[in-house]
C-alpha cells in the first residue's frame, strides 16, 4: 500500500529528513490537473512534469504520472503521438486532449465545484 494514501496520513508528516509524501487529496488531483494542461496545449510528459511541479504537485513520483496518462489513454480521453522530427534525442511522445477527454474535463469541473463548497465549509468549522 501507498503510505501515501493509508488512513492517519495527516499523522505521518513530510518532516525534515524524511521523503515528502503526498496527501490522498494531491493524488485525486492528478488526473483532473492532467486533462487542463492538455487542454492549454499538447505536451510531452516531461514538460507535463514540470508543470505539475510549478503548480506545487512536487511530491507524486514520475510514474505515477505516465500511468495516470496510460489509463487515460486507455479511456480515450486522451490520445499521444511520437514526435519524431526532432534534431536531437530520441523520440518524445506527445499527448493530446480528444473530445472524450474534454467531456471528462467538464465532469470534472463539476466534480471539483462540489468539493470546493466543501472545503471551504471545513475550513470554516475549523
Amino acid at each position: 500500500m501507498n503510505p501515501g494514501h493509508r488512513r492517519g496520513w495527516a499523522m505521518g508528516g513530510g518532516g525534515e529528513g524524511r521523503r515528502a509524501r503526498h496527501s490522498p487529496l494531491t493524488s485525486s488531483l492528478l488526473e483532473p490537473a492532467l486533462l487542463i494542461l492538455l487542454k492549454e496545449q499538447p505536451r510531452h510528459g516531461y514538460t507535463l512534469l514540470a508543470n505539475l511541479e510549478a503548480w506545487g504537485i512536487r511530491t507524486i513520483h514520475p510514474s505515477i504520472v505516465y500511468r495516470t496518462l496510460r489509463e487515460m489513454e486507455a479511456l480515450q480521453w486522451i490520445e499521444s503521438d511520437w514526435e519524431t522530427a526532432q534534431t536531437q534525442g530520441p523520440p518524445r511522445r506527445t499527448y493530446h486532449l480528444t473530445v472524450q477527454g474534454e467531456e471528462a474535463l467538464r465532469n470534472w469541473q463539476q466534480e471539483l465545484a462540489k468539493v470546493r463548497s466543501l472545503i471551504s465549509q471545513l475550513l470554516e468549522l475549523l
